[in-house]
């Protein structure tokens, strides 16, 4: 007893350390049930339990690493000052207060997670940087969720009473108990770091959100081996871009791959106006034109308006989105550059030289403007788009200004001005535009925390998901938008491209795999052209195929860059999709959904396998795909690290 006496700091850092790892392990536990929905197909006890196995090597990560301070503490050698009661107090402080912050990361996560489709980075603090409402937003959420405020609380008052303390006994001398101090911390060291590093052997490199996959059957189930705080000290100042050597020459690379368009068009170059809608998480999932099939073809979706439009348009089966947040959206779909690994513009290649519609259409002559509804510099918009060759920016602040409307009487209060109002301002405002024109506008009523109007809570109650009722009333400002422009002299001469920045929350499970959560619309509509031929097209379409294909319906005479492709001018069999999640490629193309690593394949599924269940990795050859969706990835990192973006 005498001896387990002297070790008394290592018992008791030993148990408190435990404690941490039940928080944590509670966190997750949260974290599944609170998305349930995204988790739960397919899922077994085992497949559970080796997903939580594989957690406890990423929980250790950060629990040694953000404790490291507190096993100091606890172990130091000094008998004088360890042994004192205040000391011991703030110890305990520093536990409860670094556990209490890692705890709150996972519980808050856990409910943005279903707008990621993962764990979140480091970089969130640039996406939402420029924002001045965000005590609003954690307020509503937090109301919006108090079980997981009582949980937080239950479980740091329960960590507070187990919480246990260095039992200090006055028959040791001071000499033993510094010498059995610095022996604990010794010998703890080596844990500690083995710990934070993923183990013991030298052949592990710290671990880093990647090898979280190893554990997983697909790549959104990453999200739950993870924790938020690991997640975010592994991104803090990391290389965000490192280029592969799949190809060992350019030449070799480009003869599979290529990101810069030739211009080879003899037809005159069309001035017609563009105007493109980027309709905030306006997923494919909500459109019931766009899903015939659904429950059986009952299907109705809530987009009426969007449905006429879509009558007079084209558009295509498979269609996605290149992100899972708005800021990955704007680089996707205005510049032809999709998200891997982080938003692009949350890293330093953003500085690089850009292009995109706006800037390839300035030097033709156009007039280009970008409308958002918050304020100025809200998500980095204003920014970008100012990089990208926007000429003029509208957003809340130029709509209070403009007498002809209600001002901050159409401010939703949260985000930015209502969709109704602001889309009527936009269209105002492109007919005080010199023709030719092109225009964005990045829409915000469709958005956490799912509000309408007063006014429309009576028209558009509230039906199955939050979510809905906001797609109805976004769908019908989409409508009326169009009710404007086409009274106005510019809308024959115009191209409109309408697509979503990202996907939103989801009631069925065809839109809750890995790849249907990138399901987002992409409709192209010309009046006096596409209404005489409407068509959905059998192609495969991404949001970085809108530049090249504008450019295509322009006959655009020069050459320019975009990761994308002309899809209205590609062979359907040649046309493709990819995007990033959770350290992991998806490459849609020949009817196949190709999963890769980085280093190797780990799944295939047919196209035409909706709840993605049966791989298929085992039962072909995907050389070629594998080969094509390489010669992407390092095009895109050389050219992000070399400013080759043009």
């Amino acid at each position: 007893m005498k001896r387990l006496g002297l070790l008394s700091p290592l018992v008791a850092t030993c148990c408190n350390l435990l404690l941490a790892y039940a928080l944590y392990f509670i966190a997750r536990i949260a974290y599944l049930l609170e998305n349930w929905s995204y988790f739960s197909s397919g899922l077994t006890g085992s497949h559970l339990w080796e997903m939580l196995s594989g957690g406890v090597l990423f929980d250790t990560s950060a629990i040694m690493l953000t404790n490291s301070l507190y096993i100091v503490m606890m172990l130091l050698p000094l008998h004088q000052v360890t042994t004192k009661k205040i000391y011991q107090k703030i110890c305990r402080g520093l536990f409860l207060t670094v556990n209490g912050v890692a705890l709150a990361m996972n519980l808050c996560d856990a409910v943005y997670f279903r707008f990621t489709m993962r764990r979140t980075t480091t970089t969130v603090f640039g996406e939402f940087s420029n924002e001045g409402n965000l005590g609003n937003i954690f307020l509503t959420e937090t109301f919006r969720h108090i079980y997981l405020l009582v949980l937080f609380v239950v479980l740091i008052w329960a960590a507070y009473k187990l919480y246990r303390e260095t039992e200090v006994r006055k028959q040791y001398r001071w000499w033993h108990y510094n010498v059995a101090s610095l022996l604990s911390l010794v010998a703890i060291a080596p844990f500690v770091v083995a710990g934070i590093r993923g183990g013991f052997s030298t052949a592990v490199r710290p671990i880093t959100i990647s090898n979280a996959n190893q554990y997983v059957d697909r790549p959104t189930e990453a999200a739950l081996v993870l924790n938020t705080p690991f997640s975010m000290y592994r991104t803090i100042g990391k290389a965000v871009f490192v280029v592969p050597t799949y190809f060992s020459s350019e030449e070799e690379m480009a003869a599979v791959y290529h990101p810069v368009h030739a211009a080879n068009d003899t037809v005159p170059m069309q001035k017609k106006n563009v105007v493109v809608l980027i309709v905030e998480s306006f997923g494919r999932e909500y459109i019931g034109a766009l899903n015939k099939t659904l429950e059986n073809g009952h299907y109705r979706g809530y987009t009426p308006c969007v449905d006429e439009l879509i009558s007079k348009s084209i558009t295509f089966s498979h269609s996605y989105c290149n992100g899972r947040k708005s800021i990955d959206g704007m680089p996707s779909i205005l510049s032809s550059i999709p998200m891997f690994v982080e938003p692009f513009f949350l890293t330093p290649a953003s500085m690089n030289h850009v292009d995109g519609i706006a800037s390839l259409l300035a030097a033709e002559g156009y007039q280009t403007a970008f409308f958002h509804g918050a304020q100025r510099g809200s998500m980095g918009f204003q920014a970008f788009a100012r990089s990208t060759g926007f000429q003029d920016y509208y957003g809340r602040e130029d709509f209070d200004a403009d007498k002809r409307f209600n001002g901050d009487e159409d401010f939703d209060g949260m985000w930015a001005i209502w969709d109704e109002p602001f889309l009527q301002y936009y269209a105002t405002k492109m007919s005080e535009m010199k023709e030719p024109f092109m225009t964005a506008v990045f829409t915000a009523s469709s958005h956490h925390p799912f509000q309408i109007p007063e006014k429309y809570k009576k028209v558009y109650p509230e039906e199955g998901l939050e979510m809905h009722k906001c797609i109805r009333y976004t769908d019908m400002a989409i409508g009326k938008f169009f009710e404007k422009a086409s009274k106005e002299p510019w809308f024959k001469n115009t191209i409109f491209v309408l697509t979503s920045d990202h996907t939103n929350m989801s009631d069925h499970a065809e839109y809750q795999t890995d790849l249907g959560g990138f399901c987002s619309p992409i409709i192209i509509y010309e009046p006096g052209v596409t209404d005489q031929h409407p068509e959905m097209q059998q192609k495969i379409a991404q949001q970085i195929d809108i530049l090249p294909t504008v450019m295509g319906l322009l006959h655009y005479p020069r050459p320019y860059f975009g990761f994308g492709i002309d899809v209205l001018n590609t062979p359907a069999e040649d046309t493709w999709a990819v995007n990033y999640m959770n350290g992991i490629y998806q490459y849609v193309k020949h009817g196949h959904v190709l999963q890769f690593d980085g280093q190797k394949t780990i799944a295939v599924y047919a196209l035409s396998d909706s709840l993605m269940k049966h791989n298929l990795k085992d039962e072909g050859r995907w050389s070629r795909e594998e080969r094509e969706l390489k010669a992407i990835i390092q095009q895109y990192m050389e050219r992000m690290t070399q400013d080759r973006l043009r």
